[in-house]
C-alpha cells in the first residue's frame, strides 16, 4: 500500500526541512508502507520554494509544486491531490505543530468501515484567535453542512483514494475541503493525536484570511444563508405587521396613535436598514461567486513542477479537476 503525504507550504523555509525529516523517518519504520511526499509552495514570501526544490532534487520521493500566486490553504492541497498515486492520502501542517511521529494512528484507523480519520487535539498550542476560529468554525459545519456534533475536524487527516478522487472533481475557485469531505462520505472517524506548540515563525493565518474562510464555508457547499436572510426578513415584517396593529388598536380604544419619537423613529429605520444591508450583502456574496464561477476564474495555477530530482517543469493550469493546461 502507497500512502501520499500532502502538505501545503506557505513562509516554511526555516522548519520545513525538519518536518520532512521527521516524516521520512516515521515513513521509513513503517515497512508495509511506500510513501511520496507532495510539497506545495502558496507562493511564500520567503524561500520556501528553494528549498523545496533542494529536497525534491535529493529525495525522490518528493514531488515539489510552486503555484503562481497565493491560493489559500484549500486551494493549495486541490493542487497537491491533482498528483497523489498512493492509496491512502495524508494531509497536515508544514510547520511541525501536527506530529508526523503519530501518522499510523490514522493510518491504522483506515478502514473498511472508514474513509477519513481527522487528528483529534485535546489541547491545541494555537493562539487565542484561531483556537476561537476553530470553534466558530466547528459550529459552522454542524449548522450548514451537516457535521456530526462530536465530529472534531482538524487539517491533519488521512483519506482513501477514492474520497479525493471525488473532491477533484470539484474544479470552480473557492474550494473547502472540509465540505467536499462532508459532501462525499459520512464514514469519518477522529483519532487522538498530540499537538506541539510552533517552533519557530507565526501562523500565515491572520485575522483576514479567516474570516475569508469562514465566509467561504458560509456560501460554498449551503444555502443556509439565504435562507436565514428569508427568516429574518420574515421575521421584520412579522413585527412591523404586529405593530401596525397595536397602533390602530391604541387608536380605536384610546383615541390617539402615542407619541412617535424622532429618535425611536430613526432607530428602527437603522435596525431595519442594517438587516436589509446585511441580507443583501449574502445576496451579493453568492451572485459574485456565480459570477466568478462563470468567468472561470481559477482555483489555482501551477507554474513549476519538481519531481525525481529533474530539473524545474513550467505547467500552468487552469482550474484543475479538468486537467486543462496552457
Amino acid at each position: 500500500m502507497k500512502i501520499s503525504i500532502v502538505i501545503p507550504c506557505y513562509a516554511s523555509a526555516r522548519f520545513l526541512r525538519g518536518t520532512v525529516g521527521e516524516i521520512k523517518e516515521k515513513m521509513d519504520s513503517l515497512k508495509q508502507y511506500e510513501y511520496e511526499i507532495i510539497l506545495v509552495n502558496d507562493c511564500s514570501p520567503d524561500d520556501t520554494l528553494g528549498v523545496i526544490r533542494a529536497l525534491a532534487k535529493e529525495d525522490p520521493h518528493i514531488t515539489g509544486i510552486g503555484l503562481a500566486k497565493n491560493f489559500g490553504q484549500h486551494a493549495a492541497l486541490m493542487a497537491g491531490f491533482q498528483y497523489v498515486t498512493g492509496d491512502i492520502v495524508v494531509c497536515m501542517d508544514d510547520d511541525g505543530q501536527t506530529p508526523a511521529a503519530e501518522m499510523d494512528k490514522l493510518l491504522n484507523a483506515i478502514s473498511d468501515d472508514c474513509d477519513v480519520v481527522y487528528a483529534r487535539y485535546q489541547t491545541k498550542k494555537h493562539a487565542w484567535y484561531r483556537n476561537l476560529g476553530s470553534k466558530v468554525n466547528s459550529l459552522m459545519t454542524e449548522w450548514m453542512l451537516g457535521k456530526p456534533r462530536d465530529l472534531y475536524i482538524s487539517s491533519y487527516f488521512a483519506a482513501k483514494r477514492y474520497i479525493v478522487d471525488e473532491m477533484k472533481k470539484y474544479s470552480h475557485s473557492f474550494p473547502y475541503v472540509i465540505g467536499l469531505v462532508l459532501r462525499t462520505t459520512k464514514s469519518i472517524q477522529n483519532v487522538d493525536v498530540n499537538h506541539r506548540d510552533r517552533a519557530v515563525g507565526e501562523s500565515g493565518y491572520s485575522f483576514k484570511k479567516l474570516f475569508a474562510l469562514w465566509m467561504n464555508g458560509f456560501t460554498a457547499f449551503s444555502i443556509m444563508p439565504l435562507r436565514l436572510a428569508d427568516l429574518i426578513g420574515a421575521f421584520c415584517a412579522g413585527a412591523g405587521f404586529l405593530f401596525m396593529v397595536f397602533v390602530v388598536i391604541r387608536r380605536l380604544v384610546y383615541g390617539d396613535s402615542g407619541v412617535m419619537g424622532w429618535a425611536s423613529l430613526i432607530s428602527v429605520i437603522l435596525f431595519i436598514g442594517g438587516i436589509l444591508m446585511c441580507i443583501l450583502g449574502i445576496i451579493g456574496e453568492y451572485i459574485g461567486r456565480i459570477y466568478l464561477c462563470i468567468n472561470n476564474a481559477p482555483q489555482y495555477v501551477i507554474r513549476e513542477i519538481l519531481k525525481n530530482g529533474s530539473a524545474p517543469s513550467i505547467e500552468y493550469e487552469k482550474t484543475v479537476g479538468k486537467g486543462d493546461t496552457e
